[in-house]
């Protein structure tokens, strides 16, 4: 858990995602289904070129405007910002410091925390196992370090 090193002696709770990265920590108490994953709908477990071929415009769209995109019986990005703000408002009610465990739902939280637009998803990285803590007051949203790696750590 090298990846953890730092992070406040006081977390009070661990949420993973309720899928995908059960794997990164092996602390995990229980899932949030409203930290998932986006629902890629129709492309869940497809390969890229598998969607290449039957929906070359949106995957096209998926890369240069990704805020226009609504994966085909899926979810948009606008549902999943939705999901994470309304479990920001829950958890933070609940616990002064806690660590979410995710993959695209993280990029949305740092969306919001630096004030950027949903059509900024990937100018942000979010690696696996990697380390971004925000801090969630009453009033504010801010981002303390993004995608921090074990090998940033020990370098």
């Amino acid at each position: 858990m090298e990846a953890c090193h730092g992070i406040h002696e006081s977390i009070a709770a661990v949420y993973p995602d309720g899928t995908r990265d059960r794997r990164t920590l092996c602390c995990i108490t229980r899932g949030v289904e409203r930290l998932n994953d986006i629902d890629y709908g129709l492309w869940q477990w497809k390969t890229r070129a598998e969607v290449q071929s039957q929906w070359p415009d949106l995957l096209q769209c998926w890369f240069s405007a990704p805020h226009l995109v609504r994966f085909p019986n899926g979810e948009s990005l606008q549902d999943l910002a939705a999901r994470i703000a309304d479990l920001l408002r829950v958890l933070g009610e609940r616990h002064d410091t806690l660590v979410l465990v995710g993959h695209s739902g993280i990029r949305v939280l740092l969306l919001q925390a630096l004030d950027l637009p949903l059509s900024a998803y990937w100018r942000l990285t979010h690696d696996p196992a990697a380390v971004t803590e925000v801090e969630l007051t009453r009033d504010s949203l801010r981002a303390l370090r993004i995608n921090q790696t074990p090998e940033e750590e020990t370098a």
